[in-house]
């Protein structure tokens, strides 16, 4: 029944029984007593009902207005998934489709309402087919995201080499119940690994840039290796007391990200408003130009975090502190009249982190350098360093 109806009809029963209840109360040759008890219960039982009535009407207007908001969840969602400039696509365990976006069915060469039903192996050339199957029966039984690369058949139109995320959705009892993809056309990228590349830039130009603001935690992913583009990244881990342990520095034309070590624990921020560009590892297996580009970078990362190793090997605190700022010199630092300005502040929880100490006396041994003038502070508060041994 519609509840603006139900409660109509409870309103006007209510009325009618309390003008009967009044008349019968007033006629003068009927006695109160005389009146049925029954009577009385049905008039005070539809006061109940009213009252449920109205409770039931105003959950109704909740209801109402959480389907609404909900619808409007749903859409905002769906139109990111609909809009988004990657290929997604949504099938079950055995790889058929059930969803997907706009870019998926032109990057397929298919409209929308075609792909829905279709196996994600008729889009692969015949050699490669059972090698996808193979892949669909281990990525069930896996919880890891994986980088499958394979070629894909247009409809209609070209081969081309593609880059598959997939990833899985299980249910409350850990059953597999469907996969989710990301497709992109990595075609142009294997050629130009092949082209000679003059600098770093030539290389990374057209692909997508992430900015992180000063202060930010960078979202790091195992199948990612980040290339710094512009600004300065601090790499930390933590130990066992809960301490920040600084191990690395990733300046503009450096490289970082989790696949690059075995830590448990790493965390990467923004020093200064970054941009970064992403290099998923599955793409530098398949170019030689870009391992051959990557391989010194991830070198001089290598190198880096042994140099931080070495500082807190050292017995004493201000010997620690003295090869840090010759370090930080050689990484962020630039030539200004009073000697080598740090162009990132960095602070005395930043040094103590990397000196193994605290700050407390990170605090006690500046104010020392500062006093002998050793170092100095422009009106920033960029530290400033002259020569010392």
């Amino acid at each position: 029944m519609n509840i603006e109806k139900f409660i109509q009809r409870t309103e006007t029963l209510h009325k009618r029984l309390t003008d009967l209840y009044e008349t019968a109360s007033v006629l003068p040759w009927i006695s109160p007593d005389l009146l049925p008890q029954a009577f009385k219960e049905l008039y005070n039982t539809s006061k109940v009902v009213q009252l449920a009535a109205e409770e039931l009407h105003q959950q109704n207007e909740e209801l109402i207005q959480t389907r609404n908001w909900l619808e409007t969840e749903r859409q905002y969602y769906q139109e990111l998934f609909e809009f988004a400039p990657d290929a997604y696509l949504v099938t079950n365990t055995e790889g058929i489709i059930q969803e997907a976006n706009f870019t998926a069915a032109k990057l397929l060469n298919v409209s929308k309402q075609f792909l829905v039903g279709k196996p994600m192996t008729n889009f692969v050339p015949l050699e490669e087919r059972q090698h996808l199957r193979s892949e669909l029966i281990q990525l069930s039984q896996s919880d890891r995201v994986k980088e499958l690369l394979i070629g894909l058949q247009q409809r209609h139109g070209d081969l081309f080499d593609a880059a598959l995320t997939v990833a899985v959705a299980r249910n409350s009892q850990g059953k597999a119940t469907s996969l989710r993809w990301i497709v992109r056309n990595i075609s142009e990228r294997k050629q130009r690994g092949l082209a000679v590349v003059k600098n770093d830039s030539d290389f990374f130009h057209d692909r997508p840039v992430h900015k992180y603001s000063k202060g930010e935690t960078i979202s790091l992913n195992p199948l990612v290796i980040f290339y710094v583009s512009q600004g300065l990244v601090k790499l930390n881990t933590y130990c066992e007391t809960g301490e920040e342990v600084l191990i690395g520095l990733a300046r503009a034309g450096m490289v970082f990200g989790s696949s690059l070590t075995s830590l448990s624990i790493y965390q990467a921020t923004a020093l200064s408003d970054v941009d970064l560009v992403s290099i998923y590892s599955a793409e530098i297996e398949t170019s030689p130009t870009m391992s051959h580009i990557l391989l010194p970078k991830i070198n001089q990362r290598l190198q880096q975090t042994e140099s931080f190793l070495a500082i807190s090997g050292r017995r004493r605190v201000q010997e620690r502190l003295q090869h840090l700022l010759q370090l930080l010199k050689q990484e962020v630092g630039e030539t200004v009249p009073e000697g080598t300005r740090l162009s990132v502040r960095f602070t005395h929880e930043d040094f103590a982190s990397a000196c193994c100490t605290t700050r407390v006396t990170i605090t006690r041994l500046i104010g020392k350098l500062q006093e002998e003038g050793i170092i100095s502070f422009d009106l920033k508060k960029h530290m400033i360093l002259k020569d010392f041994d």
